[in-house]
């Protein structure tokens, strides 16, 4: 049994079937990438499996522990929740809450830890995200580098089974991204389970162990950095990484 197993993900919006019968296996400690064209269900694959989007059909098995994806019971997505923890494209901060606090929020609030406990642990992971010299900032005194950096702190401190990433990097400014790259590479280096959303494909090369391309709604590739990326067999997935590679070429050589 894997460590995370997940199982005939189904998700339609109207007659758009986004996601049609997924199923993923990923090891403890291993990083996996989601690749593939705008709209295919990148996004959509994260979102349901912590239940911010409900599928219609679908269960994942963290740790030994499953859960059926079509529940409505509120235990059973709290308990979920509580084993993952997502990290959004817009860092989702409280805007009236410190650097600090907006870590400590968690803690307190979903692991019940006294504040001062709570406290240390956040100190401790602003640390090692860079930023404990920003603890008292709010939101809008912060780089949308820092801020994003707080989001994966505060999602590190709860130490979830299971990390899912949103494109991390899609809302930053080009030279604020790789201080955000980094603390993710640290992560993965800490042995955290990741499962990812990104368009930044040397960063995907360099810390995924795994990488699935997806083209609607189903996985029609699955094998390492080089496997994809230097033999890769599926026909969509070479046209994709060909258009890749086009606009690349491009961006190095415009003015």
């Amino acid at each position: 049994m894997s460590f995370i197993e997940i199982r005939g993900l189904r998700k339609s919006f109207g007659n758009n079937t986004v996601l049609d019968g997924v199923d993923l296996d990923i090891e403890e400690g291993e990083v996996v990438a989601i690749i593939g064209p705008s709209g295919t269900g990148k996004s959509t694959l994260l979102r349901s499996i912590n239940l911010l989007e409900k599928p219609e059909a679908g269960s994942v098995t963290i740790d030994g522990k499953n859960f059926q994806l079509t529940t409505k019971s509120a235990k059973e997505v709290l308990e979920l929740r509580k084993q993952t923890e997502m990290v959004f494209q817009q860092f989702h901060l409280f805007k009236n809450r410190t650097a600090l606090e907006n870590v400590m929020e968690g803690l307190v609030v979903v692991k019940k830890l006294k504040k001062e406990e709570a406290k240390k642990i956040a100190l401790e992971e602003l640390d090692k995200v860079g930023l404990g010299d920003r603890l008292s900032h709010y939101p809008r005194h912060l780089s949308g580098g820092q801020q994003q950096r707080v989001a994966l702190a505060r999602a590190l401190a709860l130490k979830p089974k299971l990390l899912l990433m949103d494109e991390p990097t899609s809302a930053l400014d080009p030279e604020l991204v790789g201080e955000v790259l980094v603390t993710i590479k640290k992560a993965a280096k800490e042995g955290f389970t990741i499962l990812l959303v990104t368009h930044e494909m040397d960063f995907v090369k360099s810390v995924a162990n795994r990488i699935i391309f997806l083209e609607n709604g189903r996985i029609v590739a699955n094998g390492s950095p080089k496997e994809i990326f230097e033999n890769p067999t599926n026909e969509r997935l070479q046209l994709f990484l060909r258009n890749i590679n086009m606009l690349q070429t491009a961006d190095d050589y415009s003015i």
